[in-house]
């Protein structure tokens, strides 16, 4: 493994400018009052050394998460599982594309081990970059069609990609036909039966177009791939049930997480699995994965006046659908905030593929600033609800006592930095 001193030496003077103009940069927009200023400070560096990305990922042991829902949650668990064996690079915030990645490799310069969330499309060329250890693939479906495509041309890409690198660990989620398909041919794959609960985007075989059957946990194609190989549900390395994980030799260990939710069981299990890869005894990982509560204010609680407030975040039907099975019905109010900025996707057609429930006994809310167009959809859906565009309004409409917030990526953002003022004002 390359020392600090060696990975100092292997990016160049070029990558050394780069750095010390992204300290710049980073200083000045922080300064300014603009922020952290990694992102900028990542810019900066690309801008002047655009190979500066392969110098700081010299030397280290990497783990790269991605996929379409959980990157985050993942990359967390798996920062924390590492972190048994020493210091690790990884982003604070989800900044997962070329930029966030810098700025995390950067400010943490001497970790021998990362733990990177790289969005679908970044994943070939980071991988080219870093040269990962594994590549954790956790789930496939669509999300933001005008800006990622077609979810069968990222299957190809991210396959294409791994096909590269022969001696990565390819840690996949068995359950999803679109990432058993990108990680098939691979030569070193460590199966996780991690779940699949939306399937609207693999009832089709994603290389013959031949029809998938399920049948219950188990999947297969109704044809068979050239060279006469079947394509069905590879036999897992690890699964779960609902108070254990289990894995290769016998491991059974209990795993009780403090975060929610079935989906975030699956995501511990893939995480545990990498970095049991990496040389983590399974019993350290599970606990390390078990402790992870908040992830970036998901599912922090905050004060506001009267209510208690959770924050939950959803960004594609997929996402929608889990979040949804999370939301406590005991609650005094659910907030359900929908912007469509860019970052959003500004196309919410998606939000008529979400099966909105029917909350009898909670005040329901639908806010953000396409709350309108949420509006329709609940009605649609038979759930009672007002519409109060302003998110903080919404919560303050609602009654005394703990209110659930379900928003999407930039009414997750501005709502979150609103009761931070909120709160610091108070």
């Amino acid at each position: 493994m390359v020392r600090a001193g060696e990975r100092r030496a292997a990016i160049g003077a070029r990558g050394r400018l780069a750095l010390r103009a992204a300290e710049a940069a980073t200083w000045a927009s922080r300064t300014a009052g603009r922020g952290k200023g990694s992102m900028i400070g990542g810019l900066v560096a690309l801008k002047i050394d655009p190979d500066i990305l392969t110098g700081l990922g010299s030397g280290r042991r990497t783990v790269v998460v991605t996929g379409t829902n959980g990157k985050s949650t993942t990359t967390r668990m798996t920062a924390a599982a590492l972190a048994t064996l020493g210091e690790v690079a990884t982003q604070a915030d989800g900044a997962n594309m070329d930029a966030g990645i810098v700025a995390a490799l950067h400010a943490n310069f001497d970790a021998p081990l990362a733990a990177l969330e790289v969005d679908e499309l970044h994943v070939p060329h980071v991988c080219d970059a870093v040269s990962p250890a594994a590549v954790v693939l956790l789930n496939l479906s669509r999300d933001q069609l005008d800006r990622v495509g077609e979810i069968n041309m990222i299957e190809r890409r991210l396959r294409e990609g791994l096909a590269r690198h022969s001696e990565t660990v390819v840690i996949a989620n068995c359950d999803d036909v679109l990432v058993t398909s990108a990680a098939f041919d691979a030569p070193n794959v460590v199966w996780v039966a991690a779940g699949g609960g939306w399937a609207g985007d693999s009832v089709s075989c994603p290389r013959t177009g031949e029809p998938i059957v399920h049948d219950g946990d188990h999947w297969y194609s109704t044809a068979n791939f050239d060279g006469g190989k079947e394509f069905k549900r590879p036999t897992p390395d690890w699964w779960l049930d609902d108070t254990h994980l289990y894995g290769p030799d016998g491991v059974k260990i209990p795993m009780s997480l403090a975060l929610p939710g079935k989906a975030n069981r699956g995501n511990a299990a893939q995480a545990v699995a990498a970095a049991v890869t990496l040389g983590v005894t399974p019993e350290d990982a599970v606990a390390a994965a078990s402790a992870v509560d908040e992830v970036a204010g998901r599912y922090s609680t905050v004060q506001y006046g009267s209510h208690s407030v959770r924050m939950l975040l959803a960004k594609n039907p997929a996402g929608w659908q889990e979040a949804l099975s999370m939301i406590d019905p005991t609650v005094d109010g659910l907030v359900i905030a929908v912007n469509g900025q860019v970052p959003d996707g500004e196309d919410l057609s998606w939000l008529w593929d979400v099966r909105f429930e029917h909350f009898e006994n909670v005040t329901v809310v639908a806010a953000g600033e396409r709350a309108t167009d949420l509006g329709v959809r609940l009605l649609y859906a038979g759930s009672p609800h007002t519409t109060v565009a302003d998110p903080l309004k919404a919560i303050a409409s609602c009654p005394p006592g703990r209110v659930e917030v379900l928003a999407n990526y930039t009414a997750f953002r501005d709502l979150g930095r609103a009761l931070a003022r909120e709160v610091n004002d108070a």
